[in-house]
């Protein structure tokens, strides 16, 4: 019997993101009674759109050394892959200046290094977490290649690959002849690659969460479909007041991904979070399909197997919550998968935008609150969630349930950006 089983508590996790309900499944797995809450259905959000790679080398931040003398072209180039609604400029500055500020060698390091402890044994949790299940069977273990225009260009990229390196990540070269062996109707553009084994994907992200959800309930826990407007510490357990009126529980996990501002704000903490807006496109039916995924670095953006459709998912756009979907980035995608598959036939294409929550030095807050011990935080994932997702859910069922976790939370700790 589980240290859990002698403790058993009433506890409630909010988001039904992947990071959410892997938390909510394995607090479940430990005895608890445990209560998932999502305004709507389960994976349709930010777990749905993205582009399904479980992705141990996803190690390296966005803001590398350089990057602010590239961000230019990257902003007004026709084929830049950063974007920025102006208007949100003003309210987006004291948060960018400080997250611009993380992009000098060491730091880069040091986050690198910590990513690395959340993404080195991804497959596994994966694994871990769905097997048994009817998610299982979306889970798709196997290789990813970076796709590069020349070799010159991977070399370009050798501070990054460094990085990896030390961390235990590396792969094999692959020229021109090795990607046509490897897949036929790839365009002419792309002469190099560099395959990294043990990594998979996600067949279809919505489904997985949606049956991972679906387990969730059959085995015991309560999915309650409502908006949370707030949580507040009580002399005994949490509050939580929403849509459809109140829940007392003895704790509370938030994994709201980019919605957990509000309420890690009213529980006196900074998150400094922003969305870091993505997009995605989809050909249905599509005549060529990548036998794995590629990362397509002159594009920024993932070509992802989907059953018989094919998911180019990348982008980054700052704007907001409130603001809708740009056409541009939209555009870029199929710029970029028609560079990849020239000949490329489909039935049609569908498209999609969500958010990301990016925090200023890009690691997730994971852990309880320093000031309210019976709360903790699940969010911050930037672009490593579906990847990062089930071992974060497993950290907070270790806190949770007063188990020691494998890796130290010092760098996601909660209450690193609060105002001495």
């Amino acid at each position: 019997m589980t240290a859990a089983r002698h403790n058993r508590q009433r506890i409630a996790v909010i988001g039904a993101g992947i990071v959410g309900v892997a938390a909510a499944e394995w607090l479940r797995r430990d005895g608890h009674d445990v209560t998932l809450i999502e305004r709507n259905a389960p994976g349709s959000q930010t777990s749905y759109g993205n582009g399904g790679l479980i992705a141990r080398a996803a190690v390296l931040p966005v803001v590398m050394p350089g990057l602010w003398k590239k961000a230019p072209g990257m902003l007004f180039g026709r084929d830049g892959p950063l974007f920025l609604r102006w208007s949100y400029l003003p309210k987006l500055l004291p948060w960018l200046i400080p997250y611009l500020a993380q992009g000098s060698a060491e730091r880069v390091g040091e986050i690198a290094a910590a990513l690395a402890l959340l993404l080195e044994d991804a497959v596994e949790q994966h694994l871990a977490l769905a097997r048994g299940t009817p998610a299982e069977r979306w889970i798709v273990p196997g290789d990813v290649v970076y796709l590069y225009r020349d070799r010159a260009g991977f070399l370009a990229d050798g501070f990054g690959w460094s990085l990896r390196r030390e961390l235990g990540i590396s792969g094999e070269e692959m020229d021109r002849g090795d990607l046509e062996a490897h897949d036929p109707g790839i365009g002419p553009r792309y002469r190099f690659g560099y395959r990294l084994r043990n990594h998979g994907h996600i067949a279809d992200p919505g489904a997985y969460v949606k049956d991972l959800a679906a387990w969730f309930a059959a085995q015991g826990g309560t999915v309650l479909h409502a908006d949370v407007h707030d949580v507040a510490p009580l002399e005994t357990g949490v509050q939580i007041t929403h849509d459809g009126g109140t829940l007392r529980t003895d704790r509370v996990v938030i994994a709201c991904g980019a919605w957990s501002s509000r309420l890690a704000e009213k529980l006196g903490h900074r998150a400094c979070l922003e969305s870091e807006r993505g997009y995605h496109l989809v050909y249905l039916n599509a005549s060529m399909l990548p036998p794995c995924p590629y990362l397509v670095t002159d594009g920024k953006f993932v070509a992802t197997p989907m059953g018989a459709d094919l998911r180019a998912a990348g982008i980054v756009e700052f704007g907001g919550l409130t603001a809708g979907p740009a056409k541009a980035p939209h555009r870029l995608l199929a710029r970029g998968i028609e560079r990849l598959y020239p000949s490329l036939q489909y039935q049609q294409t569908a498209e999609w935008f969500g958010h990301r929550p990016t925090t200023r030095d890009s690691l997730p807050l994971l852990g309880a609150s320093p000031r309210h011990p019976s709360i903790c935080f699940a969010f911050g994932h930037q672009h490593i969630g579906m990847t990062a997702g089930p071992k974060s859910g497993r950290l907070i069922a270790d806190v949770i349930s007063r188990r020691t976790p494998n890796i130290n939370l010092f760098p996601y700790r909660v209450g690193r950006f609060d105002r001495a």
